[in-house]
């Protein structure tokens, strides 16, 4: 297992041009670094592989001037991007698979330490539900939590309100300089005092609404729990429970009344086992035997001389074998690996190459399909 450690400032500049380059989200990168034994070794490679998974076009490569001009607009900003190796790094959302590489974080970075319960629910929140939200996060916040959420209107805003003063985190879908919604742009300002405001996307970044989705595992990644206050059967709140329960997390949720189409989820949730809320001591009761647990491994830079991790270099063939298994069914990765006769190594080679030639789709549960537009 490798150390954490920080980077240098030409390791920062690397990753950044990795995690940027076409068709390379968290878990590639982690991939391409673990395959080839770093992120410069990656960039140089990443071409070749994107054209042995059969890419249409010369795959791009995020250029070092644009690299480098991100970097220094985000040190105008006040934002620091925190590389998955670093110490400063959350270290429950290191434990995810689909961890970003670099999180842009600004404000307090002390705020990041304490353990973390994730607060969410409907954005037209009843005035109840919102009252309650706010106590349940001031009383979480002076049991020495942090409190995180998603800035949105409704029971997110309520949640940061009621731990200002002890620390809360803001998750965005967008850019540090993109604030949505607009009007929460003076709470942000308020969450920097103590908290802190957190994204993987770049600034510049207007929030599109795939984006929400995206930004909802983060919530829960950061959190050893989720408490749900109010969600109606379709939400994203419930989309943040389901990130929760596939990272290991605890789930709570309030309960409300029956007659609300607003608890209509959260009351569903329980049904589902969920444990009830009505006071913090609840959560705090179920996540104290946990808070004990050793965090998983860090992924690291090496140093420059380092050879790179075993890995199998697949024959034609066995790519064929490989890419004729799948299909637009999602496919357990462990099933190609018996059914192919191939190397776990092989077909990990095998399916990075298909993901950056956009050939490929991963999914939660470690299964894959062939992409759509492939």
């Amino acid at each position: 297992m490798l150390e954490a450690a920080r980077l240098t400032d030409e390791q920062r500049l690397d990753w950044l041009r990795l995690i940027r380059s076409d068709h390379v989200g968290p878990r590639t990168f982690r991939a391409l670094v673990n395959h080839c034994g770093g992120a410069r070794a990656a960039l140089a490679a990443l071409p070749d592989l994107a054209r042995r998974g059969g890419a249409r076009r010369p795959a791009r490569v995020h250029p070092r001037q644009d690299a480098e001009r991100e970097l220094a607009a985000a040190k105008a900003f006040g934002v620091t991007l925190l590389a998955l190796s670093e110490p400063d790094y959350p270290h429950r959302l290191r434990m995810i698979d689909d961890a970003p590489p670099l999180l842009a974080v600004r404000g307090n970075l002390q705020a990041l330490c304490p353990p973390t319960v994730a607060i969410v629910g409907a954005r037209n929140a009843s005035a109840a539900g919102m009252r309650f939200a706010e106590r349940l996060a001031r009383e979480l916040g002076g049991e020495g939590f942090a409190v995180a959420s998603g800035l949105a209107r409704g029971i997110d805003a309520a949640a940061h309100r009621g731990s200002l003063a002890t620390g809360t985190i803001a998750v965005l879908a967008g850019g540090h300089d993109r604030i949505y919604p607009p009007e929460h742009g003076e709470l942000a300002d308020a969450i920097l005092a103590d908290g802190a405001l957190v994204s993987e996307m770049p600034l510049g970044w207007e929030p599109r609404a795939r984006d929400f989705p995206r930004r909802n595992r983060l919530i829960s990644g950061l959190a050893a729990g989720i408490v749900v206050v109010e969600a109606a059967k379709r939400s994203g709140s419930l989309i943040t429970s389901r990130c929760a329960l596939e990272q290991g997390r605890e789930v709570f949720a309030v309960p409300g009344s029956p007659l609300d189409p607003r608890a209509e989820g959260s009351n569903d949730l329980i049904k589902q086992g969920a444990t009830v809320v009505t006071e913090a001591a609840d959560v705090i009761s179920v996540l104290h035997p946990i808070l004990g647990e050793p965090v998983a491994r860090a992924l690291a830079e090496p140093d420059a001389d380092a050879a790179p991790g075993p890995g199998g270099e697949p024959a034609d063939d066995e790519r064929a074998r490989i890419a004729a298994l799948l299909g637009p069914t999602p496919v357990p990765v462990d099933d190609l690996v018996r059914l192919s006769g191939a190397t776990p190594a092989v077909v990990r080679v095998v399916l990075l190459e298909l993901e950056l030639a956009g050939r490929l789709e991963r999914h939660g549960g470690a299964l894959v399909s062939l992409a759509m537009t492939a």
